[in-house]
């Protein structure tokens, strides 16, 4: 039986792929366990497969000086003892990282135990893939831009995707949020935390937007809007299985840039506007990969410093005039779903 150990934590982002390629390696034979961080967010999702896991010690990388960065790289260390004498144990025939601070101990620890693949999301990579590269056999990009920013060799394979996303029912999805299916729908998703930037300018133009669309709005956990309910208006504070059947019924998206949720709307060919977290939030890598979606022809963009209710509605109704071009670009891609090109690398890895 071939073993393999996976690994990826911090945010959603590293594990939500990890689930759909772990997935397809159960149904194949293979014996799979996870190392993650320990009271991370990843525990909940893996062990609901029925996974082992394991939780280790875990330090942020920061890039910046600060003096948490003292405490931290010891826990780094204690990580890295934790994981190597783990993979000691297991005896993996490969080791899968899907990154975030928690995967750089364990890909370090995998040197001379086993071989390591690695993958990138975003369009630009970060610190911890930039490290776990170094000690990676195979490293595997979503974007076909990002083989030129890694000082080596890699593999553009797209990004996985859920494979329970492809089965959803529209008819379900109208059931779910009482639409009656006269109107188009648009679908609203801020992201793992929700958005407040996006959640406050649905709000300021529901009325304009209510007389074209039924809209199904996922607000984000503990963000749901103080609104009374409304004719064709559905929110929700979060959703699991219930995203599907969403999705399936969504004629136009608006959604955040992150590496997962825009790679799941290509693989949908969901004509979608997106408004990616600004940099004075973030690293910048939801800017890059928008910008990127957008020159494909796969997104609209409107930048989170142009949002207003104004806006917003202008560049919905654009989106929607347009869908049947958006449709047709997304529906040209050869890399929207990168799962079988992902579990081709880990497959050969596992067998050198």
């Amino acid at each position: 039986m071939t073993t393999a150990v996976f690994t990826g934590g911090g945010t959603a982002g590293h594990v939500t792929p990890n689930l759909a390629l772990m997935k397809r390696l159960l149904d194949e034979g293979f014996s799979i366990s996870y190392i993650g961080s320990k009271d991370g967010l990843e525990e909940a999702l893996v062990r609901e497969l029925g996974i082992p896991f394991y939780g280790i010690s875990a330090g942020k990388l920061r890039r910046y000086a600060s003096l948490k960065n003292i405490s931290d790289a010891f826990r780094v260390l204690k990580g890295l003892l934790e994981a190597r004498k783990l993979l000691i144990k297991l005896k993996p025939d490969v080791l899968f990282s899907k990154g975030g601070y928690v995967s750089v101990p364990v890909v370090l620890g995998a040197k001379g135990i086993c071989p390591v693949v690695c993958h990138e999301s975003d369009y630009s990579p970060g610190l911890s893939t930039k490290i776990a590269a170094r000690y990676a056999k195979t490293m595997c990009v979503s974007f076909s831009d990002t083989l030129g920013m890694l000082k080596r060799e890699a593999v553009f394979t797209g990004s996985p995707v859920r494979p329970e996303l492809y089965k959803g029912s529209a008819l379900k999805g109208r059931a779910l949020c009482s639409f009656n299916g006269e109107k188009p729908v648009l679908l609203v998703i801020g992201g793992s935390q929700g958005s407040q930037a996006i959640n406050e300018a649905l709000s300021g133009s529901l009325s304009t937007l209510l007389k074209k669309f039924d809209i199904a709005h996922i607000c984000g956990k503990g963000k749901l809007c103080n609104i009374a309910p409304l004719k064709g208006y559905a929110q929700f504070e979060y959703v699991t299985d219930e995203l599907k059947n969403l999705l399936a019924m969504a004629d136009i998206v608006l959604s955040r840039a992150g590496a997962n949720t825009i790679f799941e709307l290509l693989a949908l060919k969901k004509p979608n506007l997106l408004i990616p977290l600004p940099a004075s939030s973030s690293r910048g890598d939801q800017l890059q990969n928008a910008a990127y979606f957008e020159k494909k022809g796969f997104s609209k963009v409107l930048n989170q410093s142009a949002l207003t209710k104004e806006s917003l509605s202008e560049a919905l109704n654009a989106l929607h005039l347009e869908k049947a071009r958006y449709i047709k670009q997304m529906s040209e891609c050869k890399n929207a779903d990168g799962t079988e090109a992902v579990l081709n690398e880990i497959r050969k890895a596992a067998k050198k």
